[in-house]
């Protein structure tokens, strides 16, 4: 007798919801509305007779059911998928164009980008860099720009305000003090901020825009430090070498935290300080207004989610 079966797309909303424990990233993933999730996994309830997650005011949380049920969804899933994978024909991949600021896509794209190529292996990824990814630094992506073949996704830094497309926001970065680490333990010792004023800055000019730029001004303000010198240093219009002449021991740099991340785990940067400012300034997703039509733009942005969800400080894998 055949097994009776809840519908899958019940399933696929259940499994989405719990990894996430939210209604609302779940429908960003599978590209459907909060209340369509809501009533696959109420349907999903109602078909097993017991309730699988609790409602909470500003959370949710699996109950026992639901604890018991999910891995068991994730294997069959597993098995499903690999089933289909072994039998499906393979077809011309999907050519997907991804435009970021150089910095952010060598930094903190290309070190996650193995996670990208085994979860969607039929998706051919083409990335560049480019400074116009950055408010005002010249013409950013447009409706205009979406002519050639495949499809294509930006990632923007600024504002998030880019009117005729889709803008989602990733994570807005934090700034702090990094440098070699062999500065700890200098003929002058960085110890405290205050010790700054013995050491050469650098300074990041990548945001054009000099009110958005984070500054070292702004650092020490914060830091409650005064009588340090912050007109002098070199200047770097890519953050790239400004980290690049931080790892080398020039000085110490004010630089992206997430996108430094990296090399503070791999030893060739410290954050000596836990002190930070921001910006109005964060990195936004932005594709065409019908980028959840098109099953690439789709594929990547919810792997571009879930990698920002584990933490967008954290740093990538490395193979060091």
């Amino acid at each position: 007798m055949p097994h009776r079966l809840p519908p899958l797309n019940a399933l696929r909303a259940f499994e989405a919801a719990a990894r996430h424990l939210s209604f609302k990233q779940a429908a960003q993933e599978l590209a459907v509305t909060p209340t369509a999730i809501s009533h696959q996994i109420r349907g999903l309830e109602d078909y097993l007779g017991c309730m699988l997650f609790r409602r909470l005011t500003r959370a949710l949380a699996l109950t026992p059911e639901g604890e018991a049920l999910l891995p068991k969804v994730r294997e069959g899933m597993a098995c499903l998928a690999a089933a289909v994978a072994q039998v499906r024909k393979p077809g011309p991949r999907a050519r997907l164009a991804v435009t970021a600021p150089p910095s952010f896509a060598t930094r903190w794209l290309v070190p996650r980008l193995q996670g990208f190529a085994r979860r969607e292996p039929d998706i051919e990824l083409h990335l560049s860099g480019a400074i116009r990814m950055i408010d005002g630094s010249g013409n950013g992506p447009s409706p205009g720009d979406l002519r050639g073949d495949g499809a294509q996704a930006w990632i923007r830094y600024g504002t998030g305000d880019y009117p005729g497309l889709r803008s989602e926001r990733l994570f807005m970065p934090d700034y702090t003090a990094v440098c070699s680490p062999a500065l700890l333990h200098a003929k002058r010792p960085l110890r405290e901020p205050a010790d700054l004023r013995h050491h050469l800055l650098l300074h990041d000019d990548t945001i054009p825009f000099a009110r958005e730029r984070p500054s070292w001004a702004d650092w020490l303000r914060t830091a409650g430090v005064d009588g340090v010198d912050t007109s002098t240093g070199p200047h770097f219009t890519d953050s790239g070498l400004a980290v690049a002449a931080a790892a080398d021991g020039l000085g110490v740099a004010l630089l992206s935290r997430p996108l430094v991340a990296g090399e503070i785990a791999a030893g060739r940067l410290v954050a000596p300080f836990d002190i930070t400012i921001n910006r109005n300034f964060g990195y936004f997703l932005v594709t065409p207004a019908e980028a959840l039509h098109e099953p690439s733009i789709s594929a990547f942005r919810s792997w571009l989610l879930d990698e920002v969800a584990q933490g967008s400080s954290a740093a990538p894998p490395s193979g060091d």
